[in-house]
């Protein structure tokens, strides 16, 4: 339903911001800007969504023989008293839990083409103990918020766009985006927890808080203490190595257990396919609305309006010209990156303005786009408070990001 207005508000707003700016500023490109648009987007949502079928096989093919040599079901049991009172409605032993760690664990590393198949049948998995199929669960909001908060330890791409434009230290925003993705991940799981009633006072969640917490500082000391040319290549190899040690991992355990690795593999790439295929409208759907938002002017309005808001306060509004990346991040990754990049082009990568729009684009996500994927796989309508809490947790990465930029930066 939230999903249902957001699209005609999309659509309205353009409408009329196009329909001001032909006739006040008689500029005669922005329909025919609109409605090409809408062509590229959909062409876009189809190629994204066929790229996806292929990820999907081989990720959903990887977790078959993962879940067949039992160690799913071996993290699920190190991390079920976390989850189940995270997740209460999910019974302890689901195969849900272990789908829903190694997504968590692919966001963090910023392996995004890993982490979104893993995060679709998680979905699945929890829409299997959803009694009301066409209505987000509990657990399935709390999860899509999680995803949505942008969680990332290793923000790999933007260390490496910065690279390409040629900031003189490419990850001098590694810590701080680090630093405000937290924040945006806490205040999302707080938010969420307050609506469905779940203590985060109870000591075993504070225990594994804690755990992520010392996580967090500590990997902020090490990448503190090495050199910072070295930040983004330690970073590369140790992602990537992971994920392919997870995947070994899981080949070995199988074969261990005398699985037929091949044939499992087979099983689970068939339910990729599948899964990939259903999310085709819901994708097009959304990245038009956003292609025609944007395309509109719509954005510039808003940040236009923002500024002289603050202006008028006295407030500093040298970070108002980051805000574009921030503003378009919940909508689209791509056009997110797009917008990063000319910022940096602009004002150059490392100023404040480039610095402050790398770390707005790395401490939050593509809430709309991950919301449309997600809940479309399972054939989800009614999205109950998902999307608010959702931007809730952007606006609190935001935020942070605007703090944390002003702290190392300004």
């Amino acid at each position: 339903m939230v999903l249902n207005y957001i699209w005609i508000i999309f659509f309205l707003v353009a409408f009329v911001v196009g329909l001001v700016r032909l006739v006040l500023f008689q500029d005669v490109e922005v329909f025919p800007k609109i409605v090409q648009a809408i062509f590229d987007m959909s062409k876009t949502g189809f190629e994204l969504s066929i790229y996806l079928t292929g990820v999907m096989a081989f990720w959903l093919g990887i977790m078959k023989i993962g879940e067949a040599g039992g160690i799913i079901q071996f993290f699920s049991r190190l991390t079920a008293p976390f989850f189940t009172r995270l997740f209460p409605e999910i019974p302890r032993d689901h195969p849900a839990i272990g789908s829903m760690i190694m997504n968590f664990s692919a966001n963090m590393l910023g392996l995004d083409n890993a982490a979104t198949p893993l995060g679709l049948k998680a979905m699945e998995e929890l829409q299997e103990v959803n009694p009301r199929k066409d209505t987000a669960s509990n657990a399935q909001i709390m999860f899509l918020v999680l995803n949505t908060s942008g969680l990332s330890i290793i923000p790999l791409t933007i260390l490496i766009d910065r690279s390409v434009v040629g900031a003189a230290n490419p990850t001098d925003v590694f810590i701080p985006i680090m630093l405000a993705t937290f924040c945006s991940t806490l205040v999302g799981m707080i938010t969420v927890a307050i609506i469905q009633r779940i203590n985060l006072l109870d000591r075993v969640i504070l225990a594994y808080l804690s755990v992520l917490t010392l996580l967090m500082a500590g990997i902020v000391v090490y990448f503190s203490m090495i050199p910072q040319e070295q930040i983004a290549t330690v970073s590369n190899v140790m992602s990537n190595l992971i994920i392919f040690l997870v995947i070994i991992g899981f080949i070995v355990v199988a074969l261990w257990q005398r699985v037929n690795i091949y044939e499992t593999f087979i099983d689970g790439a068939k339910e990729g396919f599948s899964v990939a295929v259903k999310i085709i409208p819901y994708l097009v759907a959304i990245l038009v609305a956003i292609g025609v938002f944007r395309a509109s002017g719509a954005l510039d309005f808003i940040v236009d309006g923002i500024a002289g808001v603050i202006g008028l306060f006295g407030i500093d509004t040298d970070f108002v010209q980051a805000l574009p990346t921030a503003l378009m991040k919940p909508l689209s990754g791509s056009a997110a990156r797009g917008m990063n990049l000319e910022i940096m082009k602009t004002f150059g990568p490392d100023s404040f303005v480039g610095r402050l729009s790398s770390i707005f684009r790395g401490a939050t996500e593509t809430t709309f786009y991950i919301i449309a994927v997600y809940f479309g796989s399972v054939n989800i309508k009614n999205t109950r408070y998902a999307v608010s809490a959702g931007l809730i947790a952007d606006l609190a990465g935001i935020i942070a990001g605007i703090f944390v930029g002003y702290l190392f930066f300004h």
